[in-house]
């Protein structure tokens, strides 16, 4: 059974940087892109980035656009998430999510995914 492993979570003061990773494990694991999202308290799940696992391509949340950055590792079934500038707003459980088949469905949308990890805390102070 395949799983989905986040890490690197943490506190940090704003301004710094945290690198998140997700890790795939299982025999098989097959997958078309795989999205980061994030949660914080009393709020709807919302959509950080994405990547597309063969062509790389990569898509972000206005909110995070020119700060984070999401790369992967292929040979490794790894996602990384590079977090810079944190502000105290990024606050929230951070979640890897993967979808397994192509299609025009949104990759900004947590409904069109198929497996998820179980969440890492980032937590920025002012």
């Amino acid at each position: 059974q395949v799983q989905l492993v986040e890490s690197g979570g943490g506190l940090v003061q704003a301004g710094g940087s945290l690198r998140l990773s997700c890790v795939a494990s299982g025999r098989t694991f097959d997958s078309y892109a795989m999205g980061w999202f994030r949660q914080a308290p009393g709020k709807e799940r919302e959509f950080v980035g994405s990547i597309r696992w063969t062509a790389g391509s990569t898509g972000y949340a206005d909110s995070v656009k020119g700060r984070f950055t999401i790369s992967r590792d292929n040979a490794k079934n790894t996602v990384y998430l590079q977090m810079n500038s944190l502000k105290p707003e990024d606050t929230a459980i951070y979640y890897c999510a993967s979808r397994k088949y192509a299609g025009l469905w949104s990759l900004s949308s947590p409904g069109n995914y198929d497996l998820w990890g179980q969440g890492t805390q980032v937590t920025v102070s002012s």
